[in-house]
């Protein structure tokens, strides 16, 4: 463990916490992509199927736990609780998850580093975490803009992804270890956020109450 892991960590919550509130408050799931969450929901189901064979910590436990908790919190706040047409953009969250889901399978039949179901999973849990955010992302293209309350979801998302990478590096340079498949997937993942940091950071800390796209 060190600073950028944890710091990471409490980015990743901070981001599910502003999501969560902003739509238990309004009652509305407007501007959020069911899409996205069902994948960060797979996605963390899938690297998570040891945590009751491979213990590590405490820490890393409860983290697990409130991972999965809070994604299928959000899925079911999105489908059920709140699933309308006035309170859920059903029409432009359109993006065919299907094109990411069959691909990210297939990578991670052919690059995992142990050839079992366990190893298969994590691998295919860390492609498709790098490509969960597209339909958020293709959403707001879609709309045009995005309610600054989302968009501070997505900065602190990002946030988690680069702090990430410095944990990597960190990790690297005292403890001369790397994983590639997270670094590599990790780096995309961050890529796909850099247009929306700029657009963030000139629009909506400058004043803006939404995001232009």
């Amino acid at each position: 463990m060190n600073i950028f892991r944890i710091a990471g960590d409490f980015a990743h919550i901070a981001a599910i916490i502003i999501l969560l509130l902003k739509i238990w408050k309004t009652r509305s799931c407007s501007g959020i992509s069911g899409k996205t969450q069902i994948l960060f929901a797979v996605a963390y189901t899938a690297r998570y199927l040891d945590i009751f064979t491979n213990y590590v910590s405490p820490y890393n436990t409860v983290m697990k736990i409130v991972f999965l908790i809070a994604s299928y919190a959000t899925v079911y706040l999105i489908y059920y609780k709140f699933n309308s047409t006035r309170t859920r953009d059903t029409d432009h969250d359109s993006f065919r998850i299907e094109f990411m889901i069959v691909p990210a399978i297939l990578l991670s039949l052919v690059t995992a580093y142990v050839f079992t179901f366990i190893e298969i999973m994590w691998t295919f849990s860390i492609y498709i975490e790098a490509v969960a955010i597209m339909p958020q992302l293709y959403l707001i293209t879609i709309t045009g803009e995005a309610e600054s309350i989302t968009s501070h979801y997505l900065f602190a998302l990002g946030s988690y992804r680069a702090l990430y990478i410095m944990n990597w590096i960190y990790r690297y340079i005292y403890e001369d270890f790397y994983d590639t498949i997270p670094i590599v997937a990790g780096i995309i993942q961050t890529v796909l956020y850099l247009d929306f940091f700029y657009l963030y950071i000139s629009k909506v800390l400058r004043g803006g109450t939404k995001l232009p796209v």
